[in-house]
């Protein structure tokens, strides 16, 4: 495989000779693109010397070859180890000032940063955007690690080993060619959703409290916004119901924007009582329960001396949307219901035993089950699920994946089984 290696100016510079042995080692053909910064940390010859390949930091270097539209086109993978945080601004930015930066412009092949910088550049507010932006295009951006830093200093931001860099990396460009591999597959089931009315749940409600705090959960929308996106695709008329979401919409999908369950519900009742749908995907993170009463003005804490009284909560329960279209539905076949189960295991059973037993309380057709919590499913680009349906035993996995391979992995099973 081809690989381009940015190296930004940064201290953890000389981690990138490493990563670059492991890469060529494992068979790779790797150039290596410094920022002029990095070249300030480890000079051209090393890089030279372990890549065999000429190296430069210049778009004005080799002009007839333009290098710098065509190192990012003829890429498999773009790897930046270390990424600073400016050449993590230039890239969420479209700037393109040098020969990395217009490869990270051209490359449409799998692009995967490793931050490295002080835990306060980190953690500021324009890198957190930064990065989130990045992710929503679809780079991959590593975690750093916790560790010394620069100096005395400890903290996150800390270049991960180059090992791990390496393995995440693979990771993501095999990842690429599976997903080409069901893309290939999916051109031929291209418009198997055509004349097909979808509608989708995305993001996680919202039931407030007061005028500035509400009961809520983790979940980004991500995977809600993939099964939509893929849905259209494949040729459906596609209706997103959007709760708390910070995504773009899908092209050539209406958004609906809802921020409690019982708006969710309102919305999802709605379409599908106006009829023509012919597929609900729950993927939204639903409340299960909802304040009792609202407070009109934010709730205070006491401050009295020895006072560290705390306001009880009560809750209600939120309608169960799901089991609500179950039972509207009686025993017709349509809309075809696919419900999500975002399990993280208990004393009861683990996440497919309590996968098994939503099913059978739900009574939908199909069940996404993944296991979630901290760092797990919610906000990431990549997870892992299994598809339950009723009348078998028969579990499909899928992943570790992205998020778009899992959504067209679940059209891939409901499409056939449209009326």
């Amino acid at each position: 495989m081809r690989v381009v290696l940015g190296v930004a100016g940064g201290i953890a510079a000389y981690k990138a000779c490493s990563v670059l042995r492991l890469l060529t080692e494992a068979g790779h053909q790797v150039t290596v693109v410094p920022t002029a910064a990095a070249l300030h940390f480890v000079g051209a010859a090393t890089w030279e010397a372990l890549s065999g390949r000429p190296v430069s930091s210049e778009v004005w270097d080799d002009v007839p070859a333009v290098p710098h539209v065509r190192l990012g086109q003829g890429a498999d993978l773009v790897l930046v180890a270390p990424a600073t945080a400016d050449l993590l601004a230039q890239a969420a930015h479209g700037l393109a000032g040098d020969l990395l930066t217009n490869t990270l412009l051209t490359a449409r092949c799998p692009v995967v940063l490793a931050p490295a910088m002080h835990t306060e550049m980190w953690t500021h507010p324009a890198t957190v955007d930064n990065v989130a932006t990045l992710r929503s295009r679809g780079v991959h951006v590593i975690e750093p690690a916790p560790g010394r830093l620069t100096g005395a200093d400890t903290g996150p931001g800390r270049l991960p080993e180059p090992d791990d860099i390496v393995a995440q990396a693979l990771q993501v460009l095999a990842e690429q060619e599976a997903s080409d591999t069901a893309a290939g597959a999916a051109t031929a089931a291209e418009g198997d959703l055509a004349g097909r009315h979808v509608v989708v749940t995305a993001g996680g409600t919202r039931e407030p409290l007061d005028p500035v705090r509400f009961l809520g959960n983790r979940s980004s929308g991500k995977q809600g916004y993939a099964v939509a996106a893929a849905a259209r695709r494949r040729g459906a008329q596609v209706t997103l119901v959007s709760a708390n979401v910070s995504l773009s919409a899908p092209q050539g999908v209406e958004v609906l924007e809802v921020g409690t369950a019982r708006e969710l519900e309102e919305q999802v009742r709605g379409l599908v009582g106006a009829g023509g749908v012919d597929v609900v995907v729950m993927a939204a993170a639903v409340a299960d329960f909802r304040p009792a009463h609202y407070t009109d003005a934010k709730i205070k804490k006491t401050h009295g001396e020895g006072d560290d009284s705390a306001p009880t909560l009560e809750l209600v329960r939120n309608p169960d949307i799901l089991a609500g279209l179950v039972a509207t539905r009686g025993g017709a076949s349509t809309p075809y219901l696919v419900g999500f189960a975002a399990e993280t295991g208990d004393a009861t059973g683990d996440v497919l035993s309590l996968a098994w037993a939503k099913l059978e309380r739900k009574g939908c057709d199909l069940l996404v089950a993944n296991e979630v919590g901290v760092d797990k499913t919610f906000g990431q680009d990549d997870t892992t699920v299994h598809l339950l349906r009723p009348g078998t035993s028969e579990v499909v996995s899928v992943g570790p994946a992205t998020k778009d391979h899992v959504a067209d992995a679940i059209w891939a099973v409901v499409a056939p089984a449209l009326p």
